[in-house]
């Protein structure tokens, strides 16, 4: 059985073709920079046939499926023939509410709850549906399966869900903390377990799924214990554009200085905030990086400032991300493992070494050597010595998660 897992995030759009029999991936790659200036890679993996890579206008994400739909099928890098050779689809979808605490199948009554959470996730969901009408439309009566990143979080206790706010707003409107990116969270505790002696019970792991979205969560027992995104993800460390947690009022106050409506207030939080509204650079943590990198006081004065914006907003993020580290360890009563996933957890040796750094002074060490190599395989152990907790660097495969979802569904 085939199954092609469609993984949309804000900026980006993964996707692998798994044949389930062996769980091995038949195709594989990723719509990069969506919206900014667009990057098609296309790995065929079964057959021998070249790789695509190369930038292509990509300037939503109903494009970048197109594109994707395209290379499956395309004489020179294909895998398949047809369409008609997939015989289902997984998709991860952002926002589940509170209907959602597992995957389902997809059918006209899920679209319109999915739909229902575009306001609590305005930038995933739109993509999501796009996605899923797409594969639709392209390959009618093949099942569709939706997997909740707000699944994994629905073991989080009350007192850590609930807003102080009036308690009608949960009882009424669903409003409490759902946490997102929970297929990543999921699958890269399991694999810490797994390093860890390979059982649950009594580990006290903090994973981190840092990119250009990026979440912290508490896995207690193997279950999600907290989670740094809130009832959307606009909630916790700040990101590519968005601001993370902030006073509320700010709202109110950015409405106010630009003369601008609520809505559009939050559109600045959303899509203008976080490293890019911060750097002034880009929202892609390798060009902040690069950006930051200069030599000081090479340029003038305008490329100096530039340069210390970029140079703060990874300062910022850091800051944050050793925050909720030290908050999870608290609320857990120890520490077992840090984990780095995701584009930015995965590669960026900085971010590793910056937010380490910050923990130093609570016993976290970093083996500095091992931090800069690139993870080869399904970890990497960067731990240094007399660290109080394993720091790991773990690749996430939220698209196995999905594929093995989706035939559980399906069937064999």
């Amino acid at each position: 059985m085939n199954i092609l897992v469609i993984n949309a995030g804000s900026s980006s759009l993964k996707y692998q073709l798994f044949d389930m029999r062996t769980e091995s991936i038949i195709a594989k790659g990723i719509c990069d920079r969506i919206g900014i200036d667009g990057f098609l890679k296309h790995t065929p993996v079964s057959n021998g046939k070249p790789e695509y890579s190369s930038g292509i206008p990509l300037p939503t994400h109903a494009e970048a499926i197109s594109a994707v739909i395209e290379k499956l099928t395309s004489a020179d890098y294909g895998v398949i023939k047809s369409l008609t050779e997939i015989n289902a689809i997984g998709h991860r979808v952002v926002h589940g509410g509170r209907r959602f605490i597992e995957s389902v199948l997809i059918d006209d009554e899920v679209l319109d709850a999915i739909e229902a959470c575009v306001r609590l996730a305005p930038l995933h969901i739109p993509a999501n549906l796009l996605g899923i009408n797409a594969c639709a439309e392209k390959m009618p009566g093949i099942p569709q399966v939706a997997v909740f990143d707000t699944a994994f979080h629905h073991t989080i206790p009350e007192h850590a869900y609930i807003y102080a706010v009036p308690y009608k707003y949960y009882e009424e409107n669903d409003v409490r903390r759902y946490g997102f990116h929970g297929t990543s969270h999921r699958f890269v505790s399991a694999k810490a377990i797994e390093y860890l002696g390979g059982k649950a019970e009594g580990t006290k792991i903090v994973t981190c799924h840092l990119g250009n979205g990026s979440s912290l969560t508490a896995v207690k027992n193997g279950k999600s214990i907290d989670t740094s995104m809130g009832v959307t993800p606009l909630e916790g460390v700040p990101m590519g554009t968005r601001c993370g947690s902030v006073d509320p009022a700010l709202l109110s106050i950015i409405s106010e200085f630009d003369g601008i409506s609520l809505n559009e207030a939050m559109d600045v939080l959303n899509k203008k905030s976080g490293m890019l509204g911060v750097s002034g650079v880009s929202s892609d943590f390798r060009d902040i990086e690069a950006a930051a990198g200069g030599a000081r006081n090479e340029g003038g004065a305008a490329e100096n400032a530039l340069r210390k914006r970029a140079k703060l907003s990874l300062d910022i993020f850091n800051y944050q991300v050793a925050k909720f580290i030290g908050s999870y360890t608290f609320a857990m009563g120890g520490l077992d493992a840090i984990v780095f996933t995701a584009g930015v957890g995965e590669n960026s040796s900085y971010t590793r070494a910056g937010v380490c750094a910050l923990l130093n002074g609570v016993g976290v060490r970093i083996d500095g050597e091992k931090n800069e190599q690139r993870c080869s395989g399904e970890y990497m152990d960067i731990t240094g010595d007399g660290s109080i907790a394993k720091v790991l660097v773990i690749p996430t495969n939220e698209e196995l998660v999905i594929a093995r979802d989706t035939i559980e569904i399906v069937g064999k």
